[in-house]
């Protein structure tokens, strides 16, 4: 049976009423049919809810359906992406410990790095997503500072620079140095993009974004081994990361057609791309299927399309951009992306403003640069739009000078 088929057949068992549609589970906590019940239920010898900061039938068929996408053992889900992305660290990591991770990295990420796990003892490296494998593999190794890597974590494509990191490569110093490989799979969806059938132990979602695809609710995921989700259910479990049954009712239905929305993603923004990279107003044009980009062969390698974003660099820094924000007609202007509208947001002063002058120009991210995330709408009516307002921001741009 196909995943997509899959993706839509798989359900909550039904309930003596025989609901065609899952109903939603909105309980704090379940009842035991007996004190031997409830010592079971507790002891884990006996499958069950007990309560729903734990388990919630909405939640466990999210998990359920995220787990057959990306051909992964077992799941847990959290209330948001980034809680996804701390617990797969949190639960893993500790004091000692080192940590590589790809330096193009969403801020919170980055955050979380150097922020947070530094103050538990827990060291990084960066290291360059378009590195050699020699330079992963000096990070990887243990010196004379450090200890060999417990865990390399990164995002490909990144958010919003959209590099690629080589899984291939990586698995192969992961058989060598066995270190944990946390793959961010966000971008790419499990539609386009399966980390652990390429070598990744653990595979990270901001549910939020296309597993959503609405702009509507919250939610992260984190799959991969069993023996590894085991530690992070742990961690979820006692510190409290919990996704709402109503969230994951909303994101289980979602995945029904998460397959269909990601086809017409990908075809629109290649369009998009290729008449945004013929307009003479449009610097630079990053995109994983262009011919142009300078790793579209990795790209075709491990991904079986493009994805919906691309970066797009401006001329005239953020007045050029305030100034082409302000002429579009059809996309929203927020820090959001993965939703069936159009969104477009200048990631130097929104989703990582935060990061210092030194790590913005390490991961390419520039006044005039702005990240699209493409969404349904006729690509004609995309294209027409961006059209004008790069020539509607450039007449404005020259009025000023």
């Amino acid at each position: 049976m196909q995943k997509q088929t899959k993706a839509i057949r798989t359900q909550t068992p039904k309930s003596l009423n025989r609901e065609h549609s899952v109903p939603l589970y909105l309980t704090s906590s379940f009842a035991f049919e007996s004190a031997e019940q409830g010592k079971a239920l507790f002891e884990e010898t006996e499958p069950g809810n007990i309560y729903s900061r734990f388990s919630n039938p909405n939640v466990s068929e999210f998990v359920d359906k995220v787990c057959m996408l990306e051909n992964a053992e077992d799941g847990i889900a959290t209330g948001t992406g980034m809680a996804a992305v701390f617990a797969s660290m949190a639960a893993l990591l500790k004091s000692g410990d080192h940590l590589v991770a790809c330096r193009a990295l969403f801020g919170s990420a980055h955050q979380i790095i150097t922020q947070i796990l530094s103050k538990w003892g827990i060291t990084h490296t960066y290291v360059d997503a378009t590195a050699t494998e020699a330079d992963w593999e000096a990070a990887i190794q243990p010196t004379a500072d450090r200890p060999a890597a417990r865990m390399v974590y990164l995002e490909t494509p990144s958010n919003p620079g959209l590099e690629l990191v080589d899984l291939a490569m990586l698995a192969r110093l992961k058989a060598k140095y066995g270190f944990i490989l946390n793959v961010d799979n966000c971008f790419a969806t499990p539609i386009l993009q399966t980390p652990l059938d390429l070598g990744a132990d653990l595979s990270v979602h901001s549910a939020t974004k296309f597993m959503d695809g609405q702009g509507r609710v919250l939610g992260g995921i984190v799959v991969g081994r069993a023996d590894l989700i085991q530690p992070i259910r742990f961690f979820a479990r006692h510190t409290g990361p919990s996704l709402s049954p109503f969230n994951a009712w909303v994101l289980s239905k979602s995945l029904e057609t998460l397959d269909l929305r990601m086809e017409r993603h990908c075809r629109n923004a290649l369009a998009l791309a290729e008449a945004l990279d013929a307009h003479p107003e449009v610097d630079r044009v990053l995109y994983p299927f262009l011919p142009s980009h300078p790793q579209y062969e990795l790209a075709k390698a491990q991904m079986s399309a493009g994805g919906a974003i691309i970066t797009i660099e401006l001329e005239g820094g953020f007045d050029r951009v305030s100034a082409f924000f302000d002429a579009l007609q059809i996309p929203t202007l927020s820090s959001n992306l993965g939703d069936s509208r159009t969104i477009v947001t200048n990631p130097n002063t929104t989703t990582h403003a935060k990061l210092k002058p030194d790590e913005k120009a390490a991961l390419g991210i520039t006044p005039g640069l702005i990240r699209i995330s493409v969404g349904l709408e006729a690509v004609e009516d995309l294209i027409a739009d961006f059209g004008q307002a790069l020539t509607v921001s450039a007449d404005i741009v020259k009025e000023r000078a």
